[in-house]
C-alpha cells in the first residue's frame, strides 16, 4: 500500500461551502524553482506557509510554493472534529509517566497557547470560522476509570504541574447536573475553543497566495531527489512538472511515507469517523465542548454549533477489533461499516434534556489521520537532509499543535534557527533514534486499551 490521498473521498460537513481557492492552481506548470516547497495544505502545511511571508516582512520576500494531492484542506484538517482542545492532564500523566514532568509541562502548556494564539489569530486577522471560545468538559463514565483519572489528576497537581490548576474537576454528586450527560460519574472542565477548520485554513492561504504563493491543487508530490543537486537544491516531481528548492516542508501528515519512506511504520494512516447531528425540535443548546469518556482507551468527542447542530466523532469500540478498518488504511471515500449506525440517537441516548430532539444524523464522513509508532508528532529537520523538514504524525490531535509547530517550523526554514529555539516541546523533534525505536503505540494501544485514542 503506498499512502498517496485517494480521490472522491467521502463529503465532510465542514467542506459544504467551499473557498475560491478549493481547486485553485497558480499556473499550469508548476515553477522551476522555488525557495521553499510545501508539500500540505492542511492546517501544519498553512502555518508553515502563512509564518514564512509573516516572518519575512520587509525583506526580500520568499518564494513559495504550496502543493496539494486533492482540493485544498481536503485531508484530516478539513474532516475532523472542529475541537481546538488542549488536553491540561490526560494524556500529560502519559507523558509524565515516560519521559517526566518538566517535559510533560512543556507540552501542555504548548497545547493551552494554541487556544490563546488562534484566539488572537482570528480577532487580528478578522477570519470568519466560526470559532468560539468556551470550556471542554471531559466527561468519565465508568466508576473504576473515573477514581483514576482523578489519581492521576492529583498526582500531577502535587507535582505541581500549572496545567492542571486550570482544571476544575466535579465528582459524582454534581457531575450529572454540571455537564447533562447521562450516567456521568465524574467530569473535568478547563479552557478550550471550537472552530470552522476549513475556513481557518483557507483563510491563511489565501493571505498567502495574496503574498505572493503559489497554491497547486490536485497536484502531489509524486517524488523528493534522494541527493541535492551541485547548488544544495532538492528536487519535488509533481505531474505538472518538476520543483528545485533548497527548502522542502513535509506537511502531509499520514502520507508522508508515501515521499518519504524513511518515517514508514513510524507515521501510519489511521482511518476515523466523524459526523454532523442535527436536531428537529427545539432543545437546549449546548453550549461546551465535550469528549465522553467510555473507558481509558475509549471516547467520543462532540462540538455544539451556533447553528444548533452537533458535530460528533468516535464510536472507537465499533471497529477497533479489526484493524482492517483503521490501521494503515487511507480509503476516506468509504465508511468504516461497523461505525455507520452508532450515531443514531446518539443526542437521545447520552444527553439529559434530548429525549425530544428528534435529533438525526444529517451527515457522515471518514478521514485519515497520521497516528505516530511513540504517540509524538514528528517535527524538524529530516535527520540525513539539511534543508529537509517535517511536520507530521499530530495522532488525532493536531489542532492544539500543529499551528505553533508551524510558526517553529518556518523559523527554522527561513532563519536557520535549531529546534532547541523554535518553541516547539523538545519531545517533537524528529531524530534518527526515533525513526529507528521499533515501539508501535498504536497497535498497542488496541491491545490493552490504556492508551489516548483517535481524536479526528
Amino acid at each position: 500500500m503506498t499512502p498517496f490521498p485517494v480521490p472522491h473521498a467521502t463529503a465532510s460537513w465542514w467542506r459544504t461551502q467551499l473557498h475560491r481557492l478549493d481547486d485553485y492552481v497558480s499556473s499550469d506548470r508548476v515553477p522551476e524553482e522555488s525557495d521553499v516547497v510545501v508539500i500540505g495544505a492542511g492546517i501544519a502545511g498553512a502555518s508553515v506557509a502563512y509564518h514564512l511571508h509573516q516572518q519575512n516582512k520587509g525583506q526580500k520576500r520568499l518564494r513559495v510554493t504550496i502543493l496539494e494531492a486533492r482540493q485544498t484542506c481536503s485531508g484530516a484538517t478539513g474532516r475532523n472534529g472542529g475541537h481546538l482542545k488542549p488536553d491540561p492532564y490526560s494524556s500529560i500523566g502519559h507523558i509524565a509517566a515516560e519521559h517526566g514532568m518538566e517535559a510533560a509541562a512543556e507540552v501542555a502548556e504548548f497545547e493551552r497557547a494554541h487556544v490563546d494564539a488562534i484566539t488572537e489569530l482570528v480577532r487580528t486577522e478578522k477570519i470568519d470560522c466560526d470559532f468560539v471560545l468556551t470550556k471542554a468538559i471531559d466527561v468519565q463514565l465508568l466508576p473504576e476509570e473515573c477514581r483514576t483519572a482523578k489519581a492521576n489528576f492529583d498526582s500531577l497537581a502535587a507535582a505541581g504541574v500549572k496545567s492542571v490548576g486550570r482544571v476544575a474537576f466535579y465528582g459524582r454528586d454534581d457531575a450529572e447536573e454540571r455537564c447533562r450527560v447521562k450516567g456521568a460519574q465524574g467530569c473535568f472542565t478547563y479552557k478550550a475553543g471550537h472552530i470552522w477548520p476549513y475556513k481557518l485554513v483557507l483563510h491563511l492561504l489565501s493571505h498567502c497566495v495574496d503574498q505572493g504563493a503559489n497554491l497547486y491543487t490536485n497536484t502531489p508530490a509524486q517524488s523528493v531527489s534522494s541527493e541535492r543537486d551541485d547548488y544544495g537544491r532538492w528536487t519535488v516531481t509533481t505531474p505538472r512538472g518538476s520543483i528545485r528548492t533548497h527548502h522542502v516542508v513535509y506537511a502531509s501528515n499520514a502520507y508522508t511515507p508515501a515521499i518519504l519512506p524513511i518515517y514508514s511504520g513510524k507515521i501510519v494512516p489511521v482511518r476515523g469517523v466523524c459526523c454532523r447531528i442535527v436536531p428537529t425540535r427545539p432543545v437546549t443548546r449546548l453550549t461546551e465542548t465535550y469528549t465522553l469518556r467510555w473507558a481509558e482507551g475509549e471516547f467520543d468527542y462532540l462540538i455544539p454549533r451556533e447553528d444548533g447542530s452537533i458535530i460528533v466523532g468516535g464510536a472507537w469500540n465499533k471497529y477497533h477489533q479489526d484493524k482492517s478498518n483503521w490501521y494503515n488504511v487511507i480509503n476516506d471515500d468509504e465508511m468504516i461499516e461497523p461505525a455507520r449506525e452508532y450515531f443514531d440517537q446518539y443526542m437521545q441516548r447520552n444527553f439529559h434534556g434530548w429525549e425530544q430532539s428528534g435529533a438525526y444524523v444529517d451527515q457522515i464522513w471518514t478521514g485519515i489521520m497520521g497516528y505516530s509508532a511513540d504517540s509524538l508528532p514528528h517535527i524538524g529537520q529530516v535527520p540525513g537532509r539539511p534543508g529537509q523538514f517535517i511536520i507530521a504524525g499530530f495522532t488525532g490531535h493536531g489542532m492544539p499543535q500543529a499551528y505553533l509547530s508551524g510558526k517553529g517550523v518556518a523559523a527554522m526554514v527561513s532563519e536557520g534557527i535549531p529546534f532547541a529555539e523554535s518553541g516547539i516541546p523538545r519531545l517533537f523533534e524528529t531524530t534518527q533514534a526515533r525513526i529507528e525505536h521499533t515501539r508501535n503505540d498504536i497497535l498497542e494501544s488496541v491491545q490493552d486499551l490504556k492508551q489516548p485514542r483517535a481524536k479526528l
